[in-house]
């Protein structure tokens, strides 16, 4: 009986196998993105842009956020469930900001004249920065429906997955963002 619950616990629940295949395709897209950004720059047409200053911000705000949600998990694993709910609303506000501040930064790069037609690297940064405020939507969705489950829902099973893959899923998110502002700056030159 023990060996069976030893293998048991060394399989990976199926919820955080399917995150980790997704994962492994949003990073296939995002590369040939960020690749064909490269290989496009080296034409001789290629308008580089200048990165606004608020997307420093809204980096802030979400690495913030992947750490309040990190202290949400270790709250829900030590069953404090009021921290938890906190930690999680918090979590949920300053993605709301993230994406506030997303927002201001796409209003100062259309007044600065980047477009996503033409040559230059205004088509990508929408393209890709579009697809990942999708990536954050949808991650933002799932917090919301862990919000509303923290305070309305009865926990049966006190299993952990569910905020597991939704912290996984969000550090990803977070971390995305950085090597997509970093490569901006440093390639998009």
């Amino acid at each position: 009986m023990e060996i069976v619950s030893d293998q048991q616990r060394k399989k990976i629940h199926p919820h955080k196998f399917t995150l980790w295949v997704a994962i492994g395709s949003i990073i296939m897209m995002f590369a040939g993105l960020t690749s064909a950004f490269i290989v496009k720059s080296n034409q001789v047409n290629w308008t580089p842009v200048a990165m606004p200053k608020v997307f420093w911000l809204s980096t802030a705000a979400i690495l913030f956020s992947s750490l309040t949600l990190q202290m949400a998990l270790r709250s829900f694993k030590q069953r404090e469930m009021g921290t938890y709910r906190l930690l999680i609303g918090l979590t949920m506000i300053l993605s709301l900001v993230f994406l506030a501040l997303q927002w201001a930064g796409f209003r100062d790069l259309w007044d600065q004249g980047v477009r996503l037609k033409g040559a230059g690297a205004g088509q990508f940064l929408y393209v890709i920065f579009g697809l990942h405020a999708l990536h954050v939507i949808g991650g933002i969705i799932a917090l919301v429906v862990m919000f509303v489950k923290a305070f309305t829902g009865r926990i049966k099973i006190y299993s952990s997955v569910p905020v597991e893959v939704m912290a996984t899923y969000w550090h990803f998110v977070d971390l995305l963002w950085v090597y997509l502002l970093v490569f901006f700056i440093i390639i998009g030159r």
